[in-house]
């Protein structure tokens, strides 16, 4: 989802039902695999309940903002900034965000993002290593296209991003997992995993989507049981930020899509291994 990839990515994204059959042959159930996460020697150090709204257009100054720190928004429907009309409500069970569409078609959704901007006098949460999660219940109905994503803070060389999750209502008996290096516009790097869920079961309940970055090995959990791992390459070991959002498109048609459609997050957590050294925490 960052920008030198977005035409590259939209291109796959696009053929969405050819890369659920070339990734068969490691598409599981989450009920086939038994590796529970113990946070046990994990310290939170980053935690958003969302009891109140802390968003802004660019910052600085919020715990959030509400476009990517590159200027390089994406999809089918407009990243809306925060406001009486914006896509961000408070509810009972959290942060709502909501797509919608004006009375002249277009379509208006929303995205949290930790860092304010890239490069010298960036301000935001990042770290390096350890437990990044959401808790969230996702919209049902085809061209919605939700995300929990985190991108590296070293730009220099690579663009480092991994989606912990991307959500297509169009096929709601599974969501994706990709690990991206992005070098000059193109993916060198792809790694990626589809997993099977029960069709109602990402959109009618919350569930909690995490990533673990280790030295060695980065780890995709659903409700905190492994779904994927994947070796942890050196573009990755570095400090990461992290990406919410409820887009629309990502490759399928919204024309059938009722309005509006909503996206809620319970919560969205960071934890530390305290085993490890200084996980170069930025708050």
């Amino acid at each position: 989802m960052t920008q030198s990839g977005a035409t590259a990515l939209l291109l796959m994204r696009a053929a969405t039902l050819l890369w659920i059959s070339v990734s068969a042959a490691v598409m599981v159930s989450c009920s086939g695999r038994a590796a529970t996460l113990d946070l046990s020697n994990y310290a939170v150090t980053f935690e958003d309940s969302f009891h109140t709204l802390d968003i802004s257009d660019r910052g600085p100054g919020t715990r959030w903002i509400s476009h990517t720190p590159w200027n390089g928004d994406f999809g089918d429907a407009v990243f809306e900034n925060p406001g009486p009309l914006g896509p961000f409500s408070l509810t009972p069970q959290g942060l709502r965000i909501t797509a919608a569409q004006d009375a002249g078609g277009k379509w208006h959704a929303g995205l949290i993002c930790s860092m304010d901007k890239d490069g010298v006098g960036q301000k935001g949460f990042s770290q390096q290593y350890g437990y990044f999660e959401i808790k969230a219940k996702l919209p049902a109905g085809p061209g919605t296209w939700p995300a929990f994503w985190l991108i590296g803070i070293d730009k220099s060389k690579a663009v480092s991003e991994i989606d912990v999750f991307e959500y297509y209502g169009a096929t709601p008996s599974v969501f994706h997992s990709v690990a991206h290096i992005w070098k000059d516009g193109k993916d060198v790097h792809q790694q990626g995993h589809v997993t099977n869920v029960a069709p109602d079961l990402l959109s009618g309940n919350f569930n909690t989507f995490g990533v673990l970055i280790e030295p060695d090995q980065t780890r995709v959990y659903l409700n905190r049981n492994e779904v994927w791992s994947t070796p942890t390459p050196p573009e990755y070991r570095q400090p990461m930020y992290i990406l919410a959002n409820l887009a629309l498109g990502g490759g399928w048609p919204i024309k059938e899509l009722k309005s509006p459609v909503a996206m809620t997050i319970e919560y969205i957590r960071v934890y530390q291994d305290r085993r490890l050294p200084d996980g170069k925490s930025n708050p």
